[in-house]
């Protein structure tokens, strides 16, 4: 496998609506000696604070938040989409709780680090990010039919946002 290229994130182009919403990322966080990593498909690139940013939005429920509340860092790992293995991997740790067991070594990945920040080395391009914020969004201020669609059961989501660090890729 090819060694990861750091990008310069002013002259690379790539489709966070087709990266994020439609081939999804795996959230790789780590707290207190634990690894959890998680599916997202909600999430944005951008700059906020006269920096450049990823958002990420992950529910109260999920064991991946207790530990990006308690640490400093989480990384956004992107998959070949041409790869239908890591479409299942990718639905396997959105359904699945690292509460319960190591969904990682489960789902046969492998994680490494850079600067303190875990990822998932099995990707083919990653963001690496620094935590700046955390903000709860409560499902409460929302229009009537998004509450309807997406907080019935009253599980709502916290928005990370993070510096990005480096984007990377194979």
């Amino acid at each position: 496998m090819h060694a990861f290229q750091e990008l310069d994130i002013s002259n690379t182009e790539f489709n966070p609506f087709q990266l994020i919403g439609k081939d999804w990322a795996a959230l790789t966080t780590e707290a207190n000696g634990r690894t959890d990593a998680m599916t997202v498909s909600w999430g944005g690139v951008g700059v906020l604070w006269g920096t450049n940013v990823a958002t990420v939005y992950v529910r109260q429920s999920r064991y991946t938040k207790e530990l990006i509340d308690a640490g400093d860092y989480f990384s956004l790992s992107f998959f070949n989409p041409e790869e239908p293995k890591y479409k299942n991997v990718l639905k396997y740790l959105g359904a699945v709780s690292g509460h319960d067991e190591d969904k990682i070594k489960t789902a046969g990945l492998t994680i490494a680090h850079k600067d303190n920040i875990p990822y998932i080395d099995d990707a083919n391009m990653l963001i690496l990010c620094k935590k700046m914020a955390s903000i709860e969004m409560p499902s409460d201020k929302l229009p009537e039919d998004i509450r309807e669609k997406w907080y019935a059961d009253g599980n709502d989501h916290t928005i990370y946002i993070g510096e990005i660090k480096g984007l990377y890729a194979r």
